[in-house]
């Protein structure tokens, strides 16, 4: 069975729109959206802004339904391209004062969490098939409990961590999907330039940076 999680209704409205054979299950104060989508089995959730909601979710769809489940840092990167993690990490995890490194989460053997390597290629293959009119990149997804907005803030992930786009709730599925020794992916269609304009561009191009992604997604189900 397939997990699609997204933060927003926007992310997720028109996959649920299409189930067949629905079944509604409220746990945690969210609704799991259970059905049939391109004859696959899968469940569909909206999460919630911020890491804690996202991790919630992505245990539930594990341990429930055995579910195996931004803004642009890069300057290649343009509003409305889509990102396709090749892995994700907490860049709000800070343990310094102990002598790690930023983003290193202590007593774990890692920190960056490497996505699927056949759910890569499978929304590569998919994003060209549906033939969106954006480009489709690979990169590390870096998240945090924070609305990156500032060129200061952007500059600061990119150098430190080598992100390429930064959103709040990737990592901490990826970190989820990890301890529980499943496949992940993370995509992203960019809403802003993560910079001083970040605050006009995000209500201005989320629809549509979400209906690229839904297109994908919709194109993923359907070959996996």
């Amino acid at each position: 069975m397939l997990g699609i999680i997204g933060a927003m209704d926007v992310e997720v409205n028109s996959i649920k729109s299409e189930l067949e054979n629905v079944e509604i299950k409220n746990i945690a104060a969210m609704d799991f959206y259970k059905g049939t989508l391109a004859g696959k089995e899968v469940v569909v959730v909206k999460c919630g802004i911020g890491k804690v909601n996202a991790a919630i979710c992505a245990q539930i769809l594990v341990s429930v339904f055995g579910v195996g489940v931004a803004g642009s840092l890069n300057n290649d990167i343009n509003i409305c391209d889509i990102v396709v993690s090749t892995s994700a990490l907490e860049h709000d995890m800070d343990v310094t004062p102990l002598g790690y490194a930023k983003g290193v989460i202590p007593d774990m053997d890692q920190s960056e969490f490497k996505a699927d390597e056949n759910l890569i290629k499978l929304a590569k293959d998919s994003a060209e098939e549906a033939g969106l009119d954006v480009k489709i990149f690979e990169g590390k997804v870096v998240s945090g409990d924070r609305f990156i907005g500032t060129h200061e803030a952007k500059v600061y992930l990119r150098d430190t961590f080598n992100g390429d786009c930064a959103e709040m709730e990737g990592a901490s599925i990826a970190h989820t999907a990890y301890l529980n020794k499943t496949p992940y992916v993370v995509i992203r269609a960019i809403s802003d330039k993560a910079d001083g304009g970040a605050q006009m561009d995000y209500p201005t191009f989320e629809a549509k940076a979400a209906e690229n992604s839904i297109k994908l997604i919709n194109c993923m189900i359907k070959n996996y």
